[in-house]
This record gives structure tokens, C-alpha cells and sequence, in this order.
């Protein structure tokens, strides 16, 4: 049975592996073996995201304390392209989102930091999620989804949803954009698709400094 975690405490281990993720990326992450894959992200075309950097910069300040490890963008770039599924196995990508502040973070039940932020991203997602932000946590595990639900069921995990990618693909897509090294992968996406800031590594997203980031770039 897995073992579950008070939802208010987040583990001071994570919130230093975080900090140590920010000098060296990727160094908290947990490698992932590439495998064959149709998804995409691609740069945006000139203008298209002309904003996002802009708003990305104007999210510095927030960039302190548990969420220091997010990297901001220092190009358009859309994010587009991103396939996997519901609960229900029903086909999505991440323009099924288009209007939200979309913290997209990829996830795994071997990977053990994701296991432990997973509550947290639930929290987060409790406190400020609706029309205005959205988290949305993909589960990248290979096979059928009985693993990635029992785990969710489990650990009281019931604000997020089942999204799910058996064929990593759109971890191979951020990876070949240089914007996940291993799990757990985090992107930090504007309401247009355009990528604000990515983090590799875990963090307390129900923390006030998370909380914070989200409240600046929700309303930017």
C-alpha cells in the first residue's frame, strides 16, 4: 500500500532539490529513456508569442524560494502540438486549454519526486484552479492506466484528473526543445500557448511562493 503524506507538509528534502535544480539543470531530475514519438512543440512564428517574454520577465520577482529552479523564456516559443488523453480516453491537446494559465507538469508513479509533489499539485490546483488556471499534471507511464489511477486514488489526488501519454511523447517533444531533462518536468504556459518558464525538478506548488507565481502570471 502506498504510504500516505499529510497534504499540508511538503518535504524540506524537495524544496532543496528544487534549489540545487536551478543551478544545475536537470540535476534533480529523474532520467527518462527517449522512445519514438509524433508529438511536437514548436517556436512560434515572428509575433505570435511576441508578448510571452515580456510577461515572462514581469515574473522574475516571483521567481524566489520554492519555485527559484523556474528558468523564465528568453524566446517565443508556443507550445503546441502536445497530444495525450483523458480519463476517458479521449484524444487532447494542450489547446483544449486555450484561455488558461496552464501549469503543465509531467509526471510518473516510478519517479519518486513526482510521487511526492503530486499532492501538492492538487492542492494548488484546490486553491486557484477555475477558469482563469489550470494544472495539468500528464502521467507518461508505459502500459494501460490502472497504475497511474491507483496511485491517484491512493494518495487522495482528486482535484487534477487522469491525463495520460503511455508513449512519453510529449516528454520526448520537451526534451528535444531543451525543456525537460527527467521527471518531474514543469512548463508554465500563458493562455495563448506561449511558454512563460519551465522547471525541471520538484517544488512545493502549494506553497505561498508558488502560489504567488501563479496570481502574477494568471493575472499578467
Amino acid at each position: 500500500m502506498t504510504e500516505k503524506r499529510p497534504s499540508g507538509l511538503f518535504p524540506v528534502k524537495l524544496v532543496a532539490i528544487a534549489a540545487i535544480a536551478g543551478v544545475i539543470a536537470g540535476a534533480a531530475a529523474v532520467y527518462v529513456k527517449q522512445t519514438v514519438s509524433g508529438n511536437g512543440a514548436e517556436t512560434a512564428a515572428a509575433g505570435q508569442c511576441e508578448g510571452s517574454v515580456a510577461r515572462a520577465a514581469a515574473l522574475k520577482p516571483y521567481l524566489t524560494g520554492d519555485v527559484a529552479a523556474m528558468v523564465p523564456v528568453d524566446a517565443p516559443k508556443l507550445i503546441e502540438g502536445l497530444s495525450f488523453s483523458d480519463a476517458a480516453d479521449t484524444a487532447m491537446t494542450t489547446a483544449d486549454f486555450a484561455g488558461k494559465t496552464v501549469l503543465l507538469n509531467l509526471w510518473a508513479t516510478w519517479c519518486v519526486p513526482c510521487r511526492e509533489e503530486m499532492p501538492a499539485l492538487n492542492n494548488l490546483q484546490k486553491a486557484v484552479g477555475g477558469e482563469t488556471f489550470q494544472v495539468l499534471a500528464i502521467n507518461i507511464d508505459n502500459g494501460d492506466a490502472e497504475k497511474p489511477k491507483s496511485f491517484l486514488e491512493e494518495t487522495g489526488v482528486d482535484a487534477l484528473g487522469l491525463y495520460r501519454d503511455a508513449s512519453m511523447g510529449v516528454f520526448n517533444s520537451l526534451k528535444k526543445q531543451g525543456l525537460a531533462f527527467g521527471l518531474p518536468a514543469t512548463l508554465l504556459i500563458d493562455g495563448k500557448g506561449c511558454l512563460l518558464g519551465a522547471m525541471n525538478g520538484p517544488a512545493a506548488w502549494d506553497g505561498p511562493d508558488a502560489k504567488a507565481l501563479i496570481a502574477a502570471a494568471a493575472g499578467a
